[in-house]
């Protein structure tokens, strides 16, 4: 079976593409305030995109039209891309168009009538407190001070809700022990500031003073540095909790996202406002974290059996 036109080998896009490009990214940090991450995403899709202009005989941005963008569309579900990454890829076509009307590339916006593929809101894994209690203390049973380390950066995301790429992020600076919170940068640069759990934050300073090792770690500002004293990485969280996860014999697949998804689902039993979820989440819109309300089964029947008649 022949490759499909995303798959196979593709010329170069021309300089004035590639510099249009580049200008994008750009646009993405300095006006947008976009994440490292989101930029390298959205640069990955648009790199497919124009791969598929050149097959598809249209190198110049300017002959842009609805059709391609419907037809890159489908070639992506016909790849086999999951819905999900569809979508974004689309997203970035989108915001790629829209900073080429600014840029008198376009005369108007191609994508705009471009309908995203549709698919299901997937509910998110989240373990009850037994669990989380249980993974937290894994590393706890290795005296050495990668242990303490660990231990100290699953109980803050715990403690704290925060995303992988926030706690490498975090900075010995960002943490007032004195008043129990945290300083963390989110998204596209946003602050807010975060209270944490006394005994994530006993964790946390006990690790501080005793266990941050390695040549470097005096010159690095950042909390969690590996064995040589390097910041850890968003990458190097993820395999942390992959790896005691499998060690506490947790089921399923168990991310830093998954104790973000535990902080706000077991807040949120605990009769804690929406809002105030939203706001330590770092939620810019609602809707995002009304999810956990779907995922609150246990609130739900109480609420239930409160309130409906015939309950």
């Amino acid at each position: 079976m022949a490759p499909s036109p995303i798959s196979q080998p593709q010329p170069s896009p021309s300089p004035e593409v590639l510099a249009h490009l580049t200008a994008f990214l750009d646009y993405l940090q300095a006006e947008c305030g976009l994440s490292a991450n989101t930029r390298a995403a959205y640069q990955r899709d648009l790199k497919r995109f124009l791969a598929f202009l050149l097959d598809q005989g249209t190198p110049r941005l300017s002959d842009l039209s609805p059709r391609h963008v419907e037809a890159f569309v489908r070639c992506c579900i016909g790849e086999g891309l999951s819905v999900a990454s569809t979508r974004r890829a689309l997203a970035a076509v989108r915001m790629f168009c829209r900073f080429l009307v600014l840029q008198n590339v376009l005369a108007s916006d191609v994508s705009s009538s471009v309908e995203a593929p549709k698919g299901w809101h997937r509910l998110p894994t989240v373990l009850d407190e037994p669990a989380v209690r249980m993974l937290i203390n894994t590393p706890g049973g290795n005296q050495d001070k990668l242990g303490l380390r660990d231990q100290a950066m699953l109980a803050v995301l715990y403690a704290a809700g925060l995303r992988a790429s926030e706690l490498a992020g975090l900075k010995l600076p960002d943490v007032n022990f004195n008043l129990g919170v945290l300083r963390v940068v989110g998204k596209g640069g946003k602050e807010r500031i975060v209270p944490v759990a006394r005994a994530a934050l006993d964790l946390l300073e006990q690790y501080a003073r005793a266990g941050r090792t390695g040549r470097a770690a005096g010159d690095v500002q950042n909390v969690f540095v590996s064995r040589t004293g390097r910041p850890l990485t968003r990458e190097d969280v993820f395999r942390v909790v992959r790896k005691h996860a499998r060690a506490s014999g947790t089921r399923g697949k168990v991310s830093p996202h998954t104790l973000r998804h535990c902080f706000a689902t077991h807040m949120l039993s605990g009769g804690a406002d929406l809002r105030v979820i939203q706001e330590l989440l770092g939620h810019v819109d609602i809707s995002t974290t009304q999810v956990y309300t779907h995922v609150d089964s246990q609130r739900l029947r109480a609420v239930h059996r409160k309130f409906h008649p015939r309950a």
